[in-house]
């Protein structure tokens, strides 16, 4: 039974999702088995910590902002990154997101690789330290629960200039009801 959960569509928190981890947080979808369960890394939550710190030797291959992102809050001692590479070849040290189309040409890097196989062939890359993980069954009930809009990606969110404007930009160019829960204010309290 297909669930529409796919690899390459982005989970986006809508303003009920209150769990610190994810508010207000997207994800883009990297794994995803039925039985299972699914992988995703969180595109909008940059660090303090620079990527020199960390992995030396792919800090000046990294799209700025030049930080660590937290991927999520599953094995935050782990690091994985994602890159976007031109062309039709899959180099040794990526490899594609499994039917992702909608964010093509983006892949997972292998960290453990020398960061030259890849260093011409890169257009951008990112470092995420961690990653959100579901077991089988648990992200679609999250999603009736109306904790998460599943939309389109685009390659351009993983590697966005400004990842503090990633989930008002996201919502606002689906069109409709999602695009007027962009402008939800971050405490409605307030308002």
């Amino acid at each position: 039974m297909e669930d529409g959960i796919r690899v390459g569509l982005l989970l986006v928190a809508t303003p009920q999702l209150e769990d610190p981890n994810f508010k207000r947080s997207v994800v883009l979808l990297v794994e995803h088995d039925m039985d299972g369960g699914t992988l995703g890394v969180v595109l909008n939550r940059p660090t303090e910590v620079p990527v020199d710190r960390v992995l030396p030797p792919w800090a000046e291959l990294v799209t700025g902002p030049s930080v660590v992102f937290q991927g999520g809050p599953v094995a935050l001692d782990n690091a994985l990154a994602l890159a976007r590479l031109p062309g039709e070849d899959e180099p040794l040290g990526w490899r594609a997101l499994e039917g992702g189309a909608e964010v093509s040409r983006v892949g997972l890097v292998d960290l453990e690789a020398p960061p030259g196989l890849l260093a011409a062939e890169l257009l951008q890359l990112r470092v995420f330290a961690g990653y959100a993980g579901w077991s089988a069954g648990q992200l679609r009930t999250e999603i009736e629960e109306g904790a998460w809009y599943l939309v389109p990606a685009e390659a351009g969110d993983v590697f966005a200039p400004d990842p503090g404007r990633l989930w008002s930009d996201v919502l606002r160019r689906q069109g409709g009801d999602l695009a007027f829960v962009a402008t939800y204010p971050e405490d409605p309290t307030l308002n």
